[in-house]
């Protein structure tokens, strides 16, 4: 594959809202002997990159500056420890930056195939959420078949990606939304049942729902005050983890009823994770996961597509966190592979 020496990328003027987002040109990656070099089809959009956008989330040591967490595309280019794979595959990533490009390098190990069925705008959806659910939820706090798990935002790209990892483990989700259009979106993805947060008292409701038990996992993107209604809603040995601060960064905590309840409250970030920790995390869901993603039934999340240089009002839209689903950002390649 000719490759040039330039891309398209989305750069961040400095700290501020959307508008800082500005198209601009930059060299190509380097490979690095274990890398994959992607040609970038499509970028998901994630919490994580609003945050940095606004300077709370700085890059780790040796990340790109560049925003951009998950891309879908095809291989472009392998370096020659960069096993398993051949120039012009399909494949979806987890990047440590630079997503939103039309070319990313990543380390080889968090490159996964494209499930069977699923475009590359699809697949851009899956790996960041994907990721995190399976490194917080499943190998972190241990969800096993049986358990009841309340999912916050259950709607949103973590909470979706949550429901359906515990529909394929055989665990019964619990979804909080906001209003019924979520609400249905979350019961066509596997919630056995829905909260909306806006009339019900959750942790009231988790306990009719579960005989008085409570849920045995809990999924929180939200914090703040919310971090009380989780303890109340466990059940005893309950795990709550916590993966966004959407809503308040800091929280006061029922220590005795915790206690009481012998709870844990785990917290944890992807991106600073090792190169070999997040390639434990995608053999995982290569094995576990995939083969139900590219099932003929499987039910996809709602995507909503913006080209690559709309990054900034991709960035807007999600801020006012009236979508379902995920927003995918789109590469002129990515466009032509929409429509051949």
């Amino acid at each position: 594959m000719n490759l040039p020496k330039t891309m398209t990328a989305i750069c961040i003027a400095g700290p501020g809202g959307p508008e800082v987002l500005t198209p601009c040109i930059e060299p190509l990656p380097e490979i690095g002997p274990r890398d994959v070099l992607i040609q970038v089809a499509s970028a998901g959009i994630n919490g994580p990159d609003l945050a940095q956008r606004r300077g709370h989330y700085a890059p780790p040591p040796g990340a790109s500056p560049l925003p951009g967490l998950e891309v879908a595309g095809i291989v472009a280019a392998l370096g020659e420890q960069a096993t398993g794979l051949a120039v012009g595959d399909p494949v979806m990533a987890l990047t440590n930056g630079g997503g939103y490009a039309e070319y990313v390098s990543v380390p080889f190990g968090q490159v996964l195939p494209v499930p069977q069925g699923w475009s590359l705008a699809e697949a851009a959806a899956l790996p960041e959420t994907w990721f995190t659910v399976t490194q917080t939820l499943v190998m972190r706090a241990g969800l096993e078949p049986g358990m009841t798990v309340l999912v916050h935002g259950g709607a949103g790209g973590i909470g979706g990606a949550a429901i359906q990892i515990c529909t394929i483990l055989g665990a019964r989700a619990i979804a909080v939304v906001s209003d019924a259009d979520k609400a249905d979106y979350c019961g066509r993805l596997g919630a056995i049942a829905v909260i909306d947060r806006t009339r019900e008292n959750i942790a009231n409701r988790v306990m009719e729902l579960t005989d008085g038990r409570g849920a045995d996992r809990i999924v929180d993107l939200v914090g703040g005050a919310l971090a009380a209604v989780n303890i109340a809603a466990s059940a005893r040995g309950g795990h709550i983890v916590q993966v966004s601060t959407l809503e308040g960064a800091n929280a006061t905590v029922p220590l005795r009823m915790m206690m009481a309840k012998d709870l844990t409250l785990s917290g944890s970030t992807l991106r600073p994770q090792s190169p070999e920790t997040k390639a434990e995390i995608a053999a995982h869901i290569r094995a576990t996961f995939l083969p139900a993603l590219a099932a003929p039934d499987w039910i996809k999340p709602e995507i909503r597509t913006f080209p690559l240089a709309s990054a900034a009002q991709a960035h807007a839209e999600m801020e006012t966190r009236r979508h379902r689903g995920k927003l995918v950002l789109v590469t002129d390649f990515g466009a032509e592979q929409m429509t051949s």
